[in-house]
């Protein structure tokens, strides 16, 4: 698999879009980054997973994925070996993380509305329908 590749497949899942993060290509739902194209000059996509679910993609397939080095590895970020990895393994990371991403933005737009009362924040005020 290539960049284009991993571009292709990214933006065909629902609500992604393609956005500059530190002027590097970065795929969004909700928003909230998911996975990113930062990596691709060294042949990588990076992927946001759990540490959990980083630990089973190392596990099964070590010639394809690792964690990205220093801290980010440890926060589950993890690289993506294109030229290694099948249309089918890719789309499943992707997928992977697409829907981990979407989960939480679901978890964490269902907020408290007496919190933004309290805060001074409504809904409204922030160009939402009231909750």
């Amino acid at each position: 698999m290539t960049a284009p590749d991993f571009r292709r497949i990214a933006l065909s899942l629902e609500g992604v879009e393609e956005y500059s993060h530190a002027g590097l290509p970065a795929f969004r739902v909700g928003g909230r980054k998911f996975a990113s194209l930062a990596s691709q000059a060294e042949g990588y996509g990076n992927l946001m997973l759990t540490l959990e679910q980083q630990a089973t993609f190392v596990d099964e397939a070590p010639g394809i994925f690792l964690p990205i080095p220093g801290g980010w590895g440890k926060m589950g970020h993890t690289h993506i070996r294109l030229a290694a990895a099948t249309e089918d393994v890719l789309t499943g990371a992707l997928r992977t993380a697409w829907k981990l991403r979407v989960e939480k933005n679901a978890k964490t737009s269902r907020k408290d509305p007496h919190l933004e009362e309290r805060s001074g924040v409504t809904a409204t005020r922030r160009g939402k329908r009231p909750l």
